[in-house]
Formats: C-alpha cells, sequence, structure tokens
C-alpha cells in the first residue's frame, strides 16, 4: 500500500493509530486543524488541513489508498457547531476519495448512532438507526454517506461504531470498552481485508458484558483479546445505585442518551486523556 490518509491525527485515538498506520504503507499523511502534533513518526507527515475545506482534504488524498477518517466534533452540542466538522466533513471526506479514487474510507462512527437501544437487548450491526443526539445523528448521517458512495461510486467503506475507548471508569464501560490494543486492531482489519465493501462493526473489545454483536461481520476478522471484567471489582464497589429509570444507565449510548440535545455528554462522564505521546 502506498498511502494512508489520518484525519483527527491530534485526536486521543489518532496518538494510538499514527505509528501502527506507518507500517501497513509507504507513506502516512496525518491532518488535523491543530498547529502542529510534535514529533512524526518515520513515514509520517503532517499536514494541518480543516474538515470543512474540501479542496484542501482533495489534495491531501491524491494517490491515497485508504483514507482512515477518525477527524470530528467528539460530543453532542448544539446542531450548528456540529454542522460543519461532522455532517459537512463527512461529506468533504468521501467526495475527495470519490474524486481521487480512494478504494476505501475506514470512518469512526459510534455507537451513539444506535444508542437509544436499551442496554437490556443484543444489538447487531443491521439494526436502524436510533441516535441519542445530533452527534449520533451525524454518525447515522455519514453511515448513510458512506454505503451511498459504495452503491454509486464503488468507494468502499468500514464504519467503526466505536462504544467506549477509554479507560474503565463505569459500569457502563465494563460492556463498551475498547482497549487501545483491540483499537488498533480493529482499524488494521479494515484496512487490510482485501474486499470490505459497506460495512458496520461494533468498536468493542471482547466484553462478558457487551451488549453488541459483530457476528454478522466475522469476514472482517477482528477478534478482540482484551475483556473489561478484569475491572469489574473496584467499579462496582464504587458504582451508584442502580436507577432503570435513568437513561444514561438503561441505554448504550450512556449519558448521551439522557442529555438534553444540544448539551454536552462527555461533561456527564470520566474520560481520562491519556493520549499517546511520541
Amino acid at each position: 500500500m502506498k498511502k494512508i490518509v489520518l484525519t483527527g491525527a491530534a485526536g486521543r485515538l489518532g496518538s494510538y493509530l499514527r505509528e501502527p498506520l506507518t507500517k501497513l504503507a509507504d507513506q502516512l499523511i496525518s491532518t488535523d486543524i491543530v498547529e502542529e502534533i510534535g514529533n512524526t513518526y518515520s513515514k509520517e507527515t503532517f499536514v494541518r488541513a480543516n474538515l470543512t475545506d474540501l479542496i484542501a482534504l482533495e489534495e491531501l488524498c491524491k494517490d491515497a489508498d485508504i483514507i482512515v477518517h477518525f477527524g470530528a466534533f467528539v460530543d453532542e452540542a448544539p446542531f450548528e457547531k456540529l454542522l460543519g466538522p461532522n455532517f459537512i466533513g463527512s461529506y468533504n471526506v468521501w467526495e475527495a476519495a470519490r474524486r481521487n479514487n480512494v478504494k476505501r474510507v475506514v470512518y469512526a462512527s459510534s455507537i451513539h448512532a444506535v444508542g437509544m437501544y436499551p442496554t437490556s437487548e443484543t444489538i447487531g450491526v443491521n439494526v436502524p438507526h436510533r441516535p441519542d443526539t445530533f452527534y449520533g445523528l451525524a454518525k447515522c448521517f455519514t453511515e448513510d454517506l458512506g454505503r451511498m458512495y459504495w452503491e454509486k461510486c464503488g468507494v468502499e467503506a468500514v464504519c467503526l461504531r466505536i462504544a467506549s475507548c477509554a479507560q474503565v471508569t463505569s459500569t457502563r464501560s465494563l460492556g463498551s470498552w475498547l482497549s487501545y490494543n483491540d483499537l488498533i486492531q480493529l482499524v488494521t482489519r479494515a484496512i487490510d481485508t482485501p474486499t470490505t465493501e459497506f460495512s458496520i462493526i461494533y468498536g468493542v473489545s471482547n466484553n462478558d458484558r457487551a451488549t453488541v454483536s459483530n457476528e454478522e461481520v466475522r469476514f472482517l476478522g477482528y477478534r478482540p483479546k482484551d475483556n473489561a471484567e478484569i475491572f469489574a471489582p473496584k467499579i462496582f464497589a464504587n458504582a451508584p445505585t442502580a436507577n432503570p429509570n435513568d437513561l444514561a444507565q438503561t441505554r448504550v449510548g450512556g449519558p448521551f442518551a439522557s442529555v438534553p440535545l444540544g448539551e454536552s455528554g462527555l461533561a456527564q462522564m470520566t474520560i481520562v486523556d491519556d493520549r499517546k505521546k511520541n
């Protein structure tokens, strides 16, 4: 593979993907809206760009084989704030892919595309969308955009419905956790699988308490190894009283399912910023 483009390279998840991606292609172009991302790895080049700038993205994606699209505003917010990076940005990525004959886009979708499903159900990759927020709605839009660009233009897509790729700090994350090692495996399988067409896969580790199933997409070869159950004793010892009327506890979207539209979901969560330093 000659060239991979990574958007959202300055983000926490992007920080763990940059080095592994350099091992999959001759060239990695990392991009974000920040001024710089620190030291670059061998075969990596950083280019500052805004997802709302189609011309810039088109130039970045010249001769690319794969786009790994992790760039976005990563929280619930008023629709107007998400419109540029999360809606228009997605269109620009896929349109840049089409114009450059890019083979595939690997997209950081989210559990929030189906966040209003109850945790008492096990849901597969083909359930209808049930977004919990405008943020989740942007993920639904982009998944449908990706399907359309596959069916109309032949651009393959793998949409990774990431649940909670962060340190385990709540009872919810005992089922939704995606370890960084499993994240790397997930993205690698989305890239090295010979043919994917349009696919959706849940980004979760091998958790005993997972409420999502990837049985329908085993062909992607993703076999997570980590299990959040090792954190269960500590989590349960400090957990608040269970409340069956609290949507944050009974829906797969967690706190995003309970916050008013347009208000931060992350503000209700404990996310440790443990991004990788290079």
